[in-house]
Order: C-alpha cells, then sequence, then structure tokens
C-alpha cells in the first residue's frame, strides 16, 4: 500500500472560489450574482475557465483576471489574497475548510500514513496570517509551496521536490488535484494520482483513502 497522501490545497482541502461567490460579493456589496465565477460548477457558463482547461491560460491567469474584473467593479485594486482576506477575513479561515477534509487527514494518518500539501499558491493566495489559524495545516509533515519554490505543477521538478521532502519511492505516494493538468503531470511523474472532483468531496477523498488502505470517510 502507498505510505503517503499528497494534497493540493485550495479547492482540495480549502472551498473553492467558487462555492464561496456569495461571501465574496456580499464582503464587496455587490448584488447576487454580479460576478460570474462558475468554474466546475457551470463550465458551459464560464468561458474562461473552459480555456484554461483547454491549456489556453495557467489557472493564476484566470484567478487574476476574475480579480482584475472585480477590481474595476469595486474602483480599486484587488489581489486575490485581498479578495480572500476581505471575504473570509485575514485570520483564522476554518469555516472555509472542507469539513471531508478533517475526517480523510484523520483517517489517512490513522492508516499509518503521512500526509503533506504540494501547491501552486497557497501563501500566495491565501496569506501567511490565515494559513497559521488553519488547525489542519499543523497535521501536515510538509508543505511544498510555489509561492516560495517558484516551481508550479505540472512541471515534473514540483513533484520531485514533494517526493524528495517525503523521502518515500513514486509508488508510496497518492497524490490528489482538482486541476486535470496536474493530476496528469502526477501520473507522468510516476505518483498514484486522483482528481478531486469539487462536485463530490466525499467520494474522491475515499477514493485517495482506499488506495492507502484507510477506512472511508462518511
Amino acid at each position: 500500500m502507498p505510505k503517503a497522501l499528497l494534497l493540493d490545497f485550495g479547492s482540495v482541502i480549502s472551498k473553492s472560489l467558487f462555492e464561496t461567490l456569495p461571501d465574496i460579493e456580499a464582503a464587496y456589496g455587490l448584488e447576487p450574482d454580479t460576478l460570474a465565477w462558475h468554474g466546475p460548477f457551470a463550465p458551459d457558463k464560464d468561458e474562461l475557465w473552459s480555456d484554461m482547461q483547454a491549456g489556453k491560460l495557467s489557472e493564476r491567469e484566470y484567478y487574476y483576471t476574475r480579480s482584475s474584473e472585480l477590481s474595476k467593479l469595486v474602483g480599486r485594486e484587488q489581489k486575490i489574497i485581498d479578495i480572500i482576506q476581505h471575504s473570509r477575513g485575514r485570520g483564522p479561515s476554518e469555516r472555509f475548510v472542507r469539513p471531508e477534509s478533517y475526517a480523510a487527514v484523520a483517517s489517512a494518518k490513522a492508516s499509518g500514513a503521512i500526509v503533506s500539501i504540494l501547491s501552486n499558491e497557497l501563501e500566495l493566495f491565501y496569506g501567511k496570517e490565515a494559513m497559521d489559524g488553519i488547525s489542519l495545516l499543523a497535521e501536515m509533515q510538509d508543505i511544498v509551496d510555489a509561492t516560495h519554490t517558484k516551481i508550479l505543477k505540472p512541471d515534473p521538478r514540483a513533484y520531485e521536490m514533494a517526493q524528495d521532502a517525503l523521502a518515500l519511492p513514486k509508488s508510496d505516494i497518492v497524490f490528489v488535484d482538482d486541476q486535470k493538468k496536474n493530476v496528469k503531470g502526477g501520473q507522468d511523474y510516476g505518483l498514484t494520482c486522483v482528481f478531486f472532483d469539487v462536485l463530490n468531496p466525499q467520494d474522491s477523498y475515499n477514493q485517495a483513502l482506499a488506495l492507502l488502505g484507510a477506512e472511508p470517510i462518511q
């Protein structure tokens, strides 16, 4: 059985911005449905998301474009970290962490597995202050964050850094990500990978836990 669970952060551990869009609109005094950020929940209504999935732009470019649109609406520059902190608060953001992630991490660790994070924008988008208030991050053995490494998934060097931090062979690592290109990158590198479907968080986690021989979450 694999011995490590390697998780993306945004959308896998933390709820996506699409799921908390009402909080964003309320925080900026916007009417409901003002922002056309649909992502995987209605890709046919979000051309920019479809372009990103097709490889026409990066995930960062997608969110940078959305933050630019919001900046124009509210009349001041807002980066993604500003949007997250303004809608979720600068401090602890536990209520935006998926409840399934707590159970999944507990189950993985109970089975004897190591749990770590491989993220492209953890501190860049969420900020150190918010990170310090998320108790689940203390359960991680390592956090490899491209905010600091500057090496983004699906670059194979990103997976290599995560593997080096875990000090395990590739066959012992189950990697979970909500972006198909990152999942493919992990597969190409030689990891066992699970695509995280934000429409079915519990099922996605249970797929990964089954590979670890861990108990499913309810």
